[in-house]
């Protein structure tokens, strides 16, 4: 097991300093001068000498590989540089927006766990009956309208028609349920569908002929045996959908103006904020591969047949 994560570990370095050079060379393809922009978000006239004084306060002007592995040592230090539009660290910034959106994809996560898992063992239970139809079919439709679309429905019908919940903003904890229904529900329908398939493939398994065998009845073959090697293949599935639902708030913050880091990135690419842009696509690449390299050693020490 240790070797094991030894060599993922390994495995996590290249692939890190791959990301880390790509978000880096963005700054070189922007179309602008960042020195020209950053003097500019600040309202100072960009004079040549000011452009050539910033360039120098920035390390534009060094060569490119200096200033990235100027950036990599500085960043690996979480010094991200400075904000162009509030001139504060960029790591201060995204720590006080990171909270807001980690309560929201936690949030969007149980939403997805204790929906989707009851309706999928209420699916299994009578396949291709009207149950299991009408929810497949509901569930298509929620996966596929936009989940922008469905921030927008939301806030007409529970927030502004029926004011049950608040419209925006994270006024009071009943604020964060309308984002957060709306971030999960199309993770939800996929989800249901995974376990689905898992379990009925499962089905036709000797372990379930031989619990039948024994005379247990199929509920409890279906929650205790089926349903508990179903979830090992959706481990993975699930690693990868939390930093997609932390990414995934960069449209839903704005729509209810939830203070969080995915409003802050859209702030950022309007005000060509450039280190903050380039200290989120970092972020959310680094999540991406730890949230991966997490669910492989937790579903090789809960599957023993991965461990042999």
């Amino acid at each position: 097991m240790l070797r094991y994560i030894f060599w993922r570990v390994l495995a996590i370095f290249p692939l890190a300093l791959i990301i880390s050079f790509i978000a880096f060379i963005l700054l070189e393809l922007a179309p602008s001068d960042p020195a020209e922009v950053a003097l500019r978000v600040n309202e100072i006239v960009p004079t040549p000498e000011a452009i050539e004084g910033m360039r120098h306060e920035l390390g534009l002007d060094k060569p490119f590989f200096t200033r990235y592995f100027l950036w990599l040592i500085a960043g690996l230090q979480l010094d991200f540089g400075t904000s162009f539009l509030t001139r504060t660290p960029v790591i201060q910034e995204m720590l006080r927006a990171l909270p807001p959106t980690l309560w929201l994809a936690s949030t969007a996560l149980f939403f997805t766990i204790i929906l989707a898992l009851p309706l999928a063992l209420w699916c299994v239970a009578k396949p291709q009956g009207f149950t299991d139809k009408c929810i497949r079919f509901i569930v298509f439709v929620l996966t596929a309208i936009p989940n922008y679309w469905l921030g927008l429905l939301l806030i007409w019908g529970v927030a502004v028609y029926l004011n049950w919940l608040p419209v925006s903003g994270m006024l009071s904890p009943q604020s964060v349920i309308l984002p957060a229904l709306a971030l999960s529900l199309g993770y939800i329908g996929t989800y249901l569908r995974l376990l689905r398939g898992t379990m009925l493939n499962q089905w036709h398994q000797p372990y379930v002929f031989y619990a039948r065998a024994r005379g247990l009845p199929d509920n409890l073959i279906l929650r205790r045996h089926i349903l508990r090697n179903s979830l090992y293949s959706s481990l993975t599935a699930l690693g990868m959908s939390i930093p997609k639902l932390i990414a995934g708030t960069v449209v839903i913050e704005n729509i209810f103006a939830w203070p969080g880091i995915g409003r802050l990135c859209i702030s950022a690419i309007f005000g060509r904020d450039y280190p903050m842009i380039q200290a989120y696509i970092l972020l959310m690449s680094l999540l991406f591969l730890f949230f991966n390299f997490l669910m492989d050693v937790i579903q090789m020490m809960a599957d023993p047949r991965l461990r042999r």
